[in-house]
């Protein structure tokens, strides 16, 4: 360790509690309001203090590898819902109030001299932060996509042979396959005879909408199930009549109720009213 390094360690060492305070201040003035109520004096204390210790330790060994340290802490950052802009904010506003405090009363050559060293200490540690922040927002956007494309196309058995599948919002490419590989995958796992595709939540049925509801009806049919095309709204029906979209190969219901009653009869099934127990 040199002796500008070793001073600035020893500064940071003798002067943590402030250069604390001063930080996490800093970060809240920086931070969206919407999050900064949402945490509290000791989450910021928390968090800050964590990497300023990563921080010095790595001062006090700069050939020692941190990565995992802050991997730890930048996996922190993503939950806590910090942006990559704030982040970087936060990184520079704490190298400027180390800097100011370490060399308030030194003249400008003696300041210049501080420059070099500082930087070769504080910008390796700090550059690894934000690439392991990068990495985690990147396996984090990654796996909540993953959920999404799992829950955009549910296949939900309600009854012993039929199942339904719920579909909400706008239907692309990528989903419909999706909903293909589902529909395919839980009838044979489901012994599903009959399927319900409801559209109720879907706003827009075009040609591409329609000609993918007709894919999957037919894939369905090819495994020996039946399918039926359910919520078909008015304005739906006629938007699909003024396409001149054929559907006629598809059994449609305007409601879920009726495509019900329709599979309980296709498999020989029926819902009987009881009547109150005397």
């Amino acid at each position: 360790m040199t002796e500008k390094s070793n001073q600035l360690f020893e500064y940071v060492m003798a002067h943590q509690n402030e250069i604390l305070k001063e930080w996490k201040d800093r970060l809240k003035e920086l931070g969206d309001q919407k999050y900064s109520s949402l945490l509290s004096d000791q989450a910021y204390d928390n968090a800050c203090n964590e990497y300023l210790q990563i921080l010095i330790s790595h001062m006090h060994s700069p050939g020692t590898d941190f990565s995992e340290r802050v991997s730890d802490f930048a996996h922190k950052a993503v939950q806590l819902g910090w942006s990559l802009k704030f982040i970087s904010e936060g990184l520079k506003q704490l190298s400027l109030i180390i800097f100011t405090r370490l060399t308030e009363d030194l003249s400008e050559e003696e300041k210049m001299q501080v420059v070099w060293e500082f930087d070769r200490l504080l910008s390796p540690i700090n550059n690894e932060l934000i690439h392991q922040y990068a990495a985690s927002w990147e396996r984090t956007v990654s796996l909540q996509k993953i959920a999404l494309q799992e829950l955009s196309a549910p296949l939900i058995p309600v009854f012993e042979n039929i199942t339904i599948m719920p579909l909400v919002g706008t239907i692309d490419t990528e989903r419909a396959k999706q909903i293909m590989e589902n529909l395919l995958t839980g009838v044979v796992k489901h012994r599903a005879q009959v399927v319900l595709i409801d559209i109720t939540g879907v706003p827009v049925v075009d040609t591409m909408v329609a000609h993918h509801i007709i894919q999957a009806s037919e894939a369905v049919r090819l495994v020996g199930a039946k399918c039926l095309l359910v919520g078909l709204r008015p304005e739906i029906a006629q938007t699909i009549v003024n396409l001149g979209i054929d559907l006629s190969q598809v059994i449609t219901k305007n409601s879920l109720q009726k495509g019900m009653e329709a599979a309980l009869e296709m498999t020989k099934k029926q819902i009987v009213e009881m009547g109150d127990p005397e």
